[in-house]
């Protein structure tokens, strides 16, 4: 697997705000455990596999502008489906 590209745009005492994009199949952000809770705003929409600790993967169908939000302590790795290229903001909110 090949390793999704993040770029922080805003990184501050309040919040982060990260674009990941993947853009080869089966690119993956890698097994993490979110430290803020966040909001993730889908830019291209997408499919994922997300490989919870435990090892149970579900899969997670992103669309276009329709936000999500996760909590801190989310342990997981997300990876987009062959012939997907996704890209969503990731803002996590430290206080």
């Amino acid at each position: 697997m090949s390793a999704a590209q993040p770029t922080t745009a805003i990184d501050n005492e309040r919040v982060r705000v990260t674009t990941w994009t993947f853009d080869a199949d089966g690119a993956n952000t890698g097994p993490h455990i979110h430290e803020y809770d966040y909001i993730v705003v889908p830019v291209t929409g997408g499919r994922f596999t997300v490989t919870e600790v435990d090892g149970t993967i579900h899969e997670r169908q992103q669309e276009s502008g329709v936000p999500y939000a996760g909590t801190a302590g989310t342990a997981h790795d997300a990876a987009n489906l062959p012939g997907e290229r996704a890209v969503f903001v990731e803002i996590e909110l430290k206080r």
